[in-house]
């Protein structure tokens, strides 16, 4: 039993540590654009968005119910919480290497890819619940597409409207706007990301027997929000820049297009449970943007790398938390 308590507490420990991780390499997605228009103070942002992904993380539990039971059942898995651990360093591993060369990669991409890996590695392909993940992986594919048609609606949409209006009365409107979708998109992200951390916290507890059923414990709930709003506030710096500056250089007008199309993409996921990214869901609402606007003006270079990134994520966080797994194996004996 001590031995038990000790392993579910290194998780919950490390589950937390990849949610204030997710919180400055993640969330600084979500306050890229206001910080690149100029329309909210760097500080400001940080501490609005800290704030807002907090309220967002406490209101919602059907992603964390997604991740916590539909990609493996918990109940079947003897090693459960080696499962847990392998995936966790896995994820934060991953993390970490993109953050430290400013590449936007996805979180969530390296979270359920990482689990999947340490499920095979521990107990084969037919552990792995084949129709929750393809809804999964169907949802990740899905949601930057969506996301960049909404973006390229609204902008289109804008020019449309505001075509022969003022342009410095426009900035300094939409400017104002912005304010309001960077406080929703954070909110947004809590409400899908910080649920991730808690929906693997819940599975560990699960596979421990700490607790039988998918609900999402209070002290689960407030342990996530916390760590991912610290997090937030501790910066991304890195990731601001490359989202900011380098996909397309975003005014006012296509900042706040940008921002109200990924909320809106990200809390329609949340509605239906489903974990998306919300790095792929920022970033292509970006692009989409730019594509309103002028094709020319998007830096496919940059968008090039982000997405091979992206493709590269799930098997690349898969293969290292398997062998983290083989690892914890034979340190600890797991049978």
């Amino acid at each position: 039993m001590f031995c038990d308590l000790w392993l579910i507490a290194t998780v919950v420990a490390l589950a937390l540590a990849f949610d204030f991780v997710n919180g400055f390499h993640d969330t600084a997605n979500a306050i890229a654009s206001p910080i690149s228009t100029r329309a909210l103070n760097p500080r400001f942002a940080v501490l609005l968005a800290a704030v807002m992904n907090f309220v967002g993380a406490l209101t919602f539990t059907g992603v964390a119910k997604t991740i916590g039971g539909k990609i493996a059942d918990p109940m079947k898995l003897e090693a459960g919480l080696y499962i847990v651990l392998a995936a966790l360093i896995a994820a934060i591993f991953w993390n970490l290497v993109t953050w430290y060369v400013g590449m936007p990669s996805s979180s969530s991409h390296a979270l359920i890819g990482a689990l999947t890996g340490a499920v095979v590695a521990a107990a084969g392909f037919s552990a792995v619940n084949a129709g929750g993940f393809t809804k999964i992986i169907a949802s990740l594919i899905l949601s930057p597409l969506v996301a960049a048609t909404v973006g390229y609606t609204l902008m289109s949409l804008v020019r449309m409207v505001f075509a022969n209006a003022n342009p410095h009365r426009i900035n300094n409107g939409f400017r104002k706007g912005q304010l309001f979708t960077a406080a929703f998109q954070a909110f947004t992200h809590g409400t899908n990301d910080a649920q991730k951390t808690m929906g693997i916290i819940t599975f560990a507890l699960v596979a421990g027997g700490f607790q039988n059923t998918l609900e999402v414990a209070l002290w689960v709930k407030i342990a996530a929000a916390l760590a991912m709003a610290l997090g937030t506030y501790a910066g991304g710096w890195r990731i601001i820049k490359t989202v900011g500056t380098r996909i397309f250089p975003l005014r006012p007008s296509s900042g706040f297009s940008a921002d109200l199309g990924s909320a809106v993409t990200i809390l329609t996921a949340t509605l239906l449970s489903q974990p998306v990214s919300t790095t792929h869901v920022i970033s292509s609402s970006i692009v989409g943007v730019g594509l309103a606007r002028r094709s020319s003006s998007v830096k496919w270079t940059t968008t090039r790398n982000m997405v091979t990134t992206w493709v590269f994520t799930i098997p690349a966080t898969a293969l290292v938390a398997a062998l983290s797994f083989e690892l914890l194996r034979w340190i600890f004996n797991v049978s």
